[in-house]
């Protein structure tokens, strides 16, 4: 399932943005998608990746036999690039698990270029809202709560896109 979620997160942001040079996974795990997205944008210049998870990071520096590869272990809060070091931004089911969203968001947002996009995947639905009254509360589990916190990080054209099954969705935004 992840890597099919991955793959089709890959087509989302390839038809968003064709030829970036620089390219942010935020929660990359092992490395996969941006592994993909290193074959997909040959002229890309940077391909980094960033998990909260140290084991995460060892399997993904392990797979990494691309230069361009870099993986750091970091959160989506605390990133520890300079403002428009990017062109995509992209995450893939790790946004449920950010310990503060719009903190997140507003990172995301100060390490794009301007015009750069976002892609972000994860379970967003009504039927997840019984979960924000006991284990979710204040999470943005719904494509209204989600919406609200990218206008305020600072994005524009804001896109809902069904990515898989019923509750994974994928949104994407400008800079």
């Amino acid at each position: 399932m992840h890597h099919e979620i991955g793959e089709r997160t890959a087509r989302l942001a390839m038809s968003r943005s064709q030829s970036p040079d620089r390219v942010l996974d935020l929660g990359c795990g092992t490395g996969y998608l941006l592994r993909r997205f290193a074959r997909e944008y040959p002229d890309a210049q940077k391909l980094a990746g960033i998990d909260a998870a140290a084991s995460m990071i060892e399997v993904a520096k392990d797979g990494a036999d691309d230069a361009r590869l870099d993986f750091l272990v970091g959160v989506a809060e605390q990133l520890p690039y300079p403002d428009g070091s990017f062109d995509l931004v992209v995450s893939t089911t790790s946004f449920d698990h950010w310990s503060d969203q719009q903190k997140g968001l507003v990172e995301c947002r100060r390490v794009l270029t301007d015009g750069g996009q976002l892609v972000l995947v994860d379970q967003f639905s009504n039927w997840l809202l019984p979960t924000l009254i006991v284990s979710r509360r204040g999470k943005a589990r719904t494509k209204k709560r989600a919406g609200r916190l990218l206008a305020t990080a600072g994005f524009q054209s804001v896109v809902w896109h069904d990515l898989y099954a019923t509750i994974i969705k994928a949104v994407t935004a400008t800079a």
